[in-house]
């Protein structure tokens, strides 16, 4: 039954990019730059980026057009003076979080798809409950159906220790405040500690991962879920704030207790960061400007996405960047929890491969990471794949992140996950077996539900 509801209410709507970007009213605006200390006027924002321009070795326009596109779509400001370390599967990224938690003095708010009941999930509750117990304010949201399977005995608990919990539209249609919506789901990861440390990508709070914690990651690197986020410190914290904080007011969740949210964060780095959150109901900011940038790109697009089933406007841009020389290249699942998708996403490597697009293959248990990297400069972590369900019908968000040396780290991150793919060529993938194309050919027909 929720199946079949999820199917008749799954119309979601994408943006049309090519309407935005080939309109030149949008490339009109001066990008909006803010510091530690406030906005930066037009002129000091201009210096920014002829500071990040200076240090290509390879002249790019993706920063003075794309800076100006985005600006005109969104008012979230690319905000100055923040640190962003890049974090690497499970065990890192769990480590960093606990640290973060265990030292919280105010307040942790935390937004998951999914929060499990396992090991993992048992571990940051007990961490979350400690801190409750000594006077910090934790808030939790966490979405009805991707923790279907965890018990309500398990945030039972924690709701005893004083945590104030929301569930993101229940799947029970009796128990929300706001109408009921089986396809609209929240598929945000974040945390966000005392306003100073925010952590964002594409981990759960999951079992899936466990290997990486306890253990040495090294030992069987293939044997565990692949993924990525980012901490940043810095200004750009109160962005993921005022993310989480809208969210539980417009799901209308209980007051949030007073506590300082936004405390005044100096300089901690030289990395720009804007953040990015998408929902159904409003213009998906994330997916334009991802086109835009592969759009103006002019040295490399190196994309890795966990789901990767997309409409024509990504798939012709990425075929273009190819055709004029761009070194486009794919890193993308070869075997995925959702086989349908895997085989859509295999649908569209003809076309690809044939316009010069390299694509590799994950040989590892599964890769869940959404990042990508573009002329070296501009990369994006976050919680967003490349399917219709994320484009359209997910909360999502995204950390936009300017900085050369940032943009060195993904690319050898990337270099260094092709080193556990196997690259797909053109003559290999059109000697594929019938049953393989039918399948594709059915995936490819159900993708806008998947």
């Amino acid at each position: 039954m929720l199946l079949a509801a999820m199917l008749v209410g799954g119309c979601g709507t994408i943006p049309s990019a090519r309407t935005y970007i080939g309109a030149s009213v949008y490339y009109l605006e001066h990008p909006r730059m803010v510091g530690p200390d406030g906005p930066l006027t037009a002129k000091q924002a201009q210096r920014v980026i002829d500071r990040l321009e200076a240090s290509q070795k390879v002249p790019t326009d993706i920063l003075k057009r794309d800076l100006e596109f985005q600006q005109a779509l969104t008012d979230t400001p690319l905000v100055l003076g923040n640190s962003v370390t890049l974090l690497e599967n499970g065990g890192s990224t769990y480590r960093e979080m606990l640290k973060a938690i265990r030292g919280a003095r105010d307040s942790i708010n935390l937004e998951t798809y999914i929060f499990s009941d396992g090991a993992i999930g048992n571990e940051f509750a007990d961490a979350l409950i400690e801190r409750q117990q000594h006077g910090v304010q934790v808030n939790l949201i966490y979405d009805s159906f991707g923790s279907l399977n965890t018990p309500s005995s398990f945030f039972d608990r924690m709701r005893r220790s004083g945590i104030a919990i929301l569930q993101y539209r229940p799947i029970d249609p009796l128990a929300g405040n706001i109408p009921w919506m089986p396809t609209h789901r929240d598929h945000r990861k974040m945390l966000v500690v005392d306003g100073r440390i925010a952590f964002t990508g594409g981990i759960n709070i999951s079992e899936v991962y466990a290997s990486g914690l306890h253990t040495s990651e090294e030992r069987a690197p293939l044997q565990y879920w692949r993924d990525t986020d980012v901490e940043v410190t810095g200004p750009a914290v109160a962005e993921f704030q005022h993310l989480f904080i809208d969210e539980w007011r417009h799901q209308k969740g209980p007051p949030l207790r007073p506590r300082n949210y936004f405390p005044k964060i100096g300089w901690q780095g030289t990395d720009i960061v804007q953040v990015v959150g998408s929902v159904p109901e409003r213009f998906s900011v994330i997916y334009v400007t991802l086109i835009s940038a592969i759009v103006y790109s002019e040295t490399n697009v190196y994309i890795t996405d966990a789901y990767f089933a997309p409409d024509d406007q990504i798939l012709h841009a990425l075929e273009r960047a190819a055709r004029r020389g761009v070194d486009v290249r794919l890193l993308l699942p070869g075997q995925t929890d959702e086989p349908l998708i895997l085989s859509a996403q295999r649908s569209h490597y003809d076309g690809l491969l044939k316009a010069g697009v390299k694509i590799y293959e994950w040989r590892g248990r599964m890769l869940h990471a959404k990042t990508a990297t573009i002329d070296h400069v501009w990369s994006t972590v976050g919680s967003s794949n490349l399917d219709w369900w994320s484009l359209a019908r997910n909360n999502e968000v995204d950390a936009i992140i300017l900085s050369h040396s940032f943009g060195q780290q993904m690319d050898l991150m990337f270099r260094n996950d092709m080193e556990s793919a196997r690259q797909i060529t053109l003559e290999q993938w059109q000697h594929r077996g019938l049953i393989e194309r039918l399948h594709e050919c059915v995936a490819r027909v159900l993708q806008p539900i998947l």
